[in-house]
């Protein structure tokens, strides 16, 4: 399967240095206003949903549904990763508009 423009853009924010990944790390990044976008795979446990969605919620943060959890891993070059976070401006912008097309 080939990789979407997201997918591709989520790669080139990794290699970039401006993505962080795995539940604890992404709720840290969340707290101290890092994360500008987080990315949540749908086939997480509702518990991982729930936790990470209230805390984006609370900070005020965006976040986007991802199909699943091998999906995300891909893109960020990981095996399998249920949530991600992206914390530049720029690239979150992009990555927004990539996913809600």
């Amino acid at each position: 399967m080939k990789a979407g423009k997201w997918e591709n853009l989520l790669g080139l924010a990794t290699r970039a240095g401006k993505v962080i990944s795995g539940e604890e790390l992404v709720v840290k990044a969340i707290q101290k206003n890092t994360a500008k976008l987080v990315l949540i795979s749908e086939d997480a446990s509702e518990n991982t949903k729930k936790k990470v969605t209230d805390k984006c919620k609370f900070y005020q943060v965006e976040w986007q549904w991802i199909p699943d959890r091998i999906t995300l891993g891909n893109a960020i070059g990981k095996e399998q990763r249920v949530v991600a976070a992206v914390s530049d401006q720029g690239f979150s912008r992009k990555l927004k508009e990539l996913l809600d097309h």
